[in-house]
């Protein structure tokens, strides 16, 4: 069984979406050359962290986040899966933050990421 994160506010009938940990281990990587050091510090942490545990990212926080995400996305250096990811937690984090909730994520294995 492998690990996968849940994030929340997500493009499933549940609102969810199901990620592998090593797809975001790898976008922090991209976030990383992307952003400046300033700028993309607390993304990258998020990404790079994201098999450590269960997060949850305050609303005024997702906002921030989806717009790092978005420039992520839209850089000339981040190849096209990368950028769809980035692209898609881009879209979680602002439904978060419109909603004025908490953007969660959550590590869950691959058998209840199945059902």
């Amino acid at each position: 069984m492998s690990t996968h994160v849940v994030t929340s506010h997500g493009a499933d009938f549940f609102g969810q979406d199901h990620y592998e940990i090593r797809d975001l281990t790898s976008l922090a990587g991209y976030a990383e050359g992307c952003l400046s050091v300033f700028d993309g510090e607390q993304l990258v942490r998020l990404l790079a962290h994201a098999g450590d545990g269960d997060q949850a990212v305050p609303a005024d926080q997702a906002a921030a986040l989806a717009d790092l995400l978005r420039r992520v996305a839209r850089h000339r250096f981040t190849r096209p899966k990368p950028s769809a990811l980035a692209s898609l937690l881009a879209n979680a984090a602002a439904l978060a933050a419109l909603e004025g909730e908490s953007w969660t994520w959550t590590l869950t294995t691959e058998t209840e990421a199945a059902r």
